[in-house]
């Protein structure tokens, strides 16, 4: 399916989303404000914790909250969604909370002392004042604090794709990671038109506040009322049985997961995808049953799950990472596609060649002069750990990109050196030299497919997938990844899906 096809739905989960959030934000803040008006302790607390949100980055605040609403249904024996939608608005409406209530306690801290005391001397309760004196003289301020909340939402929720829940950011980061900038575009203008809109929807509102015209008021909020009623048709939870495809945020997994789309449709099953994930999300949603089915590497599981420190051989560590999943989380590995991609130090054929560099050994002793530039995980993986030990590795500097980036950084020579995959077609394509690892710091990382507990006795789930197991070498994966990888002539991954697909070993 077109990538574009697809704008009408996410646009709707968008702004569900983001209204949704908005209320649930506006349910808080407005008593916040209120009781922090008349409580100064309640305020610096309240202020003090609204505030403290807007230092946390977006992305690391919709993160966190997985792994508490994970705990939280663990606790509870289950039933909590820990990926998608709850996360997300937990996360956003924390976001909304600061222009609400710093907005509101503004306004009902600088209302004119006379006008309190003339609503105290006619004998109005303190609901009373509140409702009839305090509540519209507050109104406009308060409408631009709540016209900010909305549109700092609608630009945050572009990253909720990070945890599983559809957005418009789901074609701003697969355009971002395949070079496909018209998708990269089409999310944000379409991001910024609801932002906009949504915006001149509650502008109205707050101008019919102030020429007391309750007919714009209602056109207003009404209009938004209803476009968020419209977003719950499309929006609305998976008909039971749909599949639930994971991927985590770069081409393969793209291509791949659209692999396992078009397997598992032929066999008569409804599928989604849910891309962009992190690697300890998507291993999380797999366990508890969130998604499905999704592709890993053996290597990501045995450093970043299992913590283990050691560098078997390849089939051996397949088959801990096999029985560790099965024993520890009830996730089956149905077993390897065919292929490894692994990490693998690079640099310009020409730049290794003239500095006489083979292997990480040899590149130990003028990394002190060298840049790194690696993927958004790497420095933070177990893998780079091993090998700065195991060679007494220390760049001049080191910094992270998306992987499509990290390539352009090396190409550009804004870096001499990254951590490129070993199944990604453009190390041929850049003509780069992938240097040895004499000291086999860097485990084995087969393509395994995983299935999640809820899968392991659906039989007609695993003949679909099976024909996929041993049938991908990696020179069949190179060509297919580098068909969306490449600058010119640039196929999608559903495309790329059904092309290699054709070329399945039989």
């Amino acid at each position: 399916m077109n990538p574009l096809a697809r704008v009408p739905e996410l646009l709707a989960q968008h702004l569900l989303l983001a209204l949704a959030a908005l209320l649930l934000g506006l349910a808080i803040a407005l008593p916040l404000a209120v009781i922090s008006a008349r409580n100064r302790l309640v305020g610096r607390v309240a202020l003090g914790f609204a505030s403290l949100v807007q230092t946390i980055p977006s992305l690391a605040l919709l993160a966190l909250f997985y792994p508490i609403l994970l705990s939280l249904s663990t606790l509870v024996g289950g039933g909590i969604p820990a990926l998608g939608f709850l996360p997300s608005l937990l996360a956003l409406s924390l976001y909304a909370l600061l222009p609400i209530l710093r907005n509101g306690v503004t306004g009902l801290a600088n209302i004119d002392p006379a006008v309190i005391e003339a609503a105290d001397g006619v004998g109005m309760t303190a609901a009373q004042k509140l409702r009839l004196v305090e509540a519209p003289l507050i109104l406009p301020v308060l409408m631009a604090g709540i016209r900010t909340a909305a549109v700092w939402t609608i630009g945050a929720a572009t990253l909720s794709t990070t945890v599983g829940q559809p957005s418009l950011g789901d074609l701003i980061f697969a355009g971002l990671q395949t070079q496909n900038w018209s998708l990269v575009l089409t999310g944000c203008i379409a991001a910024a038109a609801l932002a906009l809109a949504v915006d001149g929807l509650l502008g109205l509102a707050e101008h019919g506040i102030a020429k007391r015209k309750r007919g714009l008021v209602w056109g207003g909020l009404g209009t938004l009322l209803v476009a968020m009623a419209l977003a719950l048709f499309p929006a609305l939870p998976a008909a039971r049985g749909t599949v639930t495809i994971g991927a985590k945020g770069f081409s393969e997994q793209y291509i791949l997961a659209r692999l396992i789309g078009h397997r598992l449709e032929a066999a008569g099953y409804k599928v989604r995808y849910r891309e962009g994930l992190g690697s300890a999300v998507a291993f999380s949603a797999l366990a508890s049953g969130d998604v499905d089915v999704y592709v890993d590497y053996s290597g990501t599981i045995w450093t970043n799950q299992m913590r283990r420190s050691d560098v078997p051989p390849r089939d051996a560590i397949v088959r801990g990472v096999a029985d560790w999943a099965r024993d520890r989380h009830k996730v089956t590995l149905l077993g390897s596609l065919g292929f490894e991609n692994a990490y693998a130090f690079a640099m310009r054929s020409d730049d290794a060649r003239r500095r006489g560099i083979a292997s990480i050994a040899d590149l130990a002793p003028v990394a002190g002069s060298l840049n790194l530039a690696t993927d958004v995980e790497f420095l933070e993986r177990p893998e780079w750990a091993a090998v700065k030990k195991a060679y007494g590795l220390s760049f001049k500097s080191a910094h992270p990109y998306q992987p499509t980036f990290m390539y352009r950084a090396l190409a550009s020579g804004s870096a001499d050196v990254i951590p490129a995959f070993s199944s990604d077609g453009r190390i041929a394509a850049d003509r780069l030299t992938v240097l040895a690892d004499p000291k086999g710091a860097i485990p084995g990382y087969d393509a395994i497919l995983l299935l999640a507990p809820g899968r392991a006795d659906d039989l007609r789930f695993q003949a679909a997938l099976r024909p996929l197991i041993g049938a991908i070498p990696v020179e069949r994966m190179r060509r297919a990844n580098y068909m969306v990888d490449r600058d010119d002539d640039k196929a999608s991954p559903d495309a790329a899906a059904r092309w290699l697909e054709r070329g399945l070993a039989r």
